[in-house]
């Protein structure tokens, strides 16, 4: 089962109490006093590993709690710091408020690390209360109570290319012909049930990764079918395939399925929508009706897209139409849509870095 949502709750450990001591020796009449503070809550962390592939570890344990300090003892002695939790998930996973849905952080590469849930204060002991005047104070400070926050886990698969288009249309076996994916093939609607990756190797040190969505239907963006549920997994990418089944048995009218496809991207996203997008028309080794083929190219070239006609079985087009694509995701930034640049993300610091962790409050620890 392929996880790609997950809620759960993230608490820092609770500061350590302040000590109330005095010390008594022998020959040491006037010892004074002694009580050491509580150690500080370990803080719980999120980082991104490459490593972890879904969330499917978050079904069954949704609690991560930091551990709590250690309390002050006598003789100056101050309690341990809790140690920190570091919870590890897939790269691309994006961390949201479970009250509002606001944006939280975005792990969107591997290595970045974010602060979820920081830990609380230790308490201070009576020897930090002393003074001329107050020589033999009796009062401590408690632990301050560390974070809780509950979040909701969402992950976008990271891929350069998204395959989408209607069930059956051909995009597990395009795929399997492109790379070493091997997806469930069948003669059925809504044979693939979760996003399949696969990295496409055109020689030359020329590699990208493509995503295959489960098939979309009219009424997706409002939960038909698969619905929405797996859209989230072409934001992230440079390019759309969008497939288009032309063959005489399908039934089907390769025109309509093409507008029918891209209105429920621009009801998903208006962001998708306008992502650069090469029409692959399918399934042209079943093709008798040449007009079917010829409409939805005429379409394609009045609208400025690239279209390619295709046989995702017996190999015809394919190469062509990957080094098209390839030709697509590399162009200058200048010359992309102004919606789909990349963004720039600040590093949040990785692993073993020197670098500060900020956490939910814009501090640091």
């Amino acid at each position: 089962m392929f996880v790609d949502q997950a809620r759960i709750v993230v608490m820092g450990g609770r500061g350590g109490n302040g000590c109330v001591s005095f010390r008594r020796e022998k020959y040491v009449p006037r010892g004074g006093p002694d009580g050491g503070q509580g150690g500080a809550g370990g803080s719980v962390d999120l980082i991104a590993d490459p490593s972890v592939k879904a969330l499917n570890s978050f079904r069954f344990k949704r609690k991560f709690a930091a551990e709590r300090g250690r309390h002050g003892e006598g003789s100056n002695r101050s309690g341990r710091d809790g140690e920190d939790l570091l919870v590890r998930v897939p790269p691309g996973t994006v961390l949201l408020n479970a009250e509002d849905g606001s944006p939280f952080a975005d792990l969107a590469k591997a290595g970045l690390r974010v602060r979820v849930a920081r830990g609380g204060r230790g308490g201070r002991g009576n020897s930090s209360f002393a003074t001329s005047t107050h020589q033999a104070p009796r009062e401590s400070e408690p632990g301050e109570p560390g974070e809780e926050r509950t979040l909701l886990l969402e992950l976008k698969l990271i891929a350069d290319v998204g395959i989408v288009g209607f069930p059956n249309a051909g995009k597990s076996t395009l795929i399997s012909r492109i790379s070493a994916a091997r997806p469930k093939i069948a003669d059925y609607p809504f044979t693939t049930l979760e996003p399949n990756l696969g990295v496409v190797d055109l020689g030359e040190f020329r590699t990208f990764v493509v995503a295959d969505i489960p098939g979309l239907i009219e009424g997706a963006h409002t939960g038909q079918g698969l619905g929405i549920q797996f859209l989230r997994h072409v934001e992230r990418t440079r390019a759309l395939i969008h497939l288009v089944d032309v063959s005489d048995m399908s039934g089907r009218d390769p025109l309509h399925d093409l507008e029918v496809i891209n209105g429920e991207l621009r009801s998903f996203s208006a962001a998708l929508a306008a992502e650069p997008q090469i029409v692959a028309a399918n399934k042209i080794d079943a093709l008798q009706d040449r007009s079917r083929l010829k409409s939805l190219e005429n379409h394609c070239a009045a609208r400025g897209v690239e279209f390619f006609a295709i046989s995702a079985v017996s190999g015809k087009g394919i190469k062509t139409l990957l080094n098209a694509v390839w030709n697509l995701i590399n162009r200058p930034a200048a010359h992309r849509p102004a919606a789909h640049r990349p963004a720039e993300r600040v590093t949040l610091g990785g692993e073993g870095e020197p670098v500060p962790t900020p956490d939910a409050g814009g501090t640091q620890k």
